[in-house]
């Protein structure tokens, strides 16, 4: 005959040494405990987390120890499902043996996959941002086509602020000859012209 409590004490025994940070025994009878798994780092160090509480059946383990969720860190409703999914089919295909480390350790790789996943996700939006980015910069450079239709417009208009810039530049001209002053005018405002064609004879 099965020695139920003595297999359940052993099994105690071999998890707190594997766990001695995140097991603890909650009540001898019957025998519940809570043992907390954390993912490895991912991206910023951030990590997924979950506490498991066990409580082991009179006939465990030829029965399934009750399981649950009572805490949580970082996990969306869906991974908590397919946790307690998990769980079920591994206290299912392990009945008979004691199981709790094979299922804390596989509630500990699915941690590590979500980890990944959220990595992955974050990755993604990342590349979905800088490809916006991107397309926005293009948009910005890209001029309007040039078509023969469009460069005759433009050049019409080219042509004519040419003509402009010309007629002012003649008329500033213009403007400027008017002020010009005549040999008469210059001779009467400065007085030592008078005396310069006396020096050309003197000499």
């Amino acid at each position: 005959m099965t020695d139920y409590s003595e297999e359940q004490r052993n099994e105690l025994e071999a998890l707190e040494s594997i766990y001695p940070d995140s097991f603890t025994v909650l009540s001898e009878n019957p025998t519940t405990f809570t043992i907390t798994v954390t993912s490895e780092a991912g991206e910023n160090d951030e990590t997924v987390q979950t506490t498991l509480k066990f409580t082991y059946r009179e006939k465990y383990p030829d029965e399934t120890p009750l399981y649950e969720i009572v805490s949580q860190e970082n996990l969306d409703d869906n991974d908590v499902t397919d946790i307690l999914k998990l769980l079920e089919q591994q206290a299912e295909e392990n009945l008979g043996m004691v199981m709790i480390f094979t299922l804390v350790s596989a509630v500990q790789e699915k941690l590590n996959e979500i980890v990944d996943q959220i990595k992955t996700r974050r990755e993604e939006e990342k590349k979905q941002k800088e490809r916006e980015a991107e397309e926005e910069e293009k948009q910005r450079f890209h001029g309007t086509p040039v078509t023969i239709e469009n460069f005759l417009n433009w050049k019409a208009k080219f042509d004519a602020e040419l003509l402009e810039i010309k007629r002012k530049k003649m008329k500033e001209e213009e403007q400027a000859g008017k002020n010009k002053l005549s040999g008469k005018q210059l001779f009467e405002m400065d007085h030592n012209l008078d005396t310069s064609d006396i020096q050309f004879l003197e000499e």
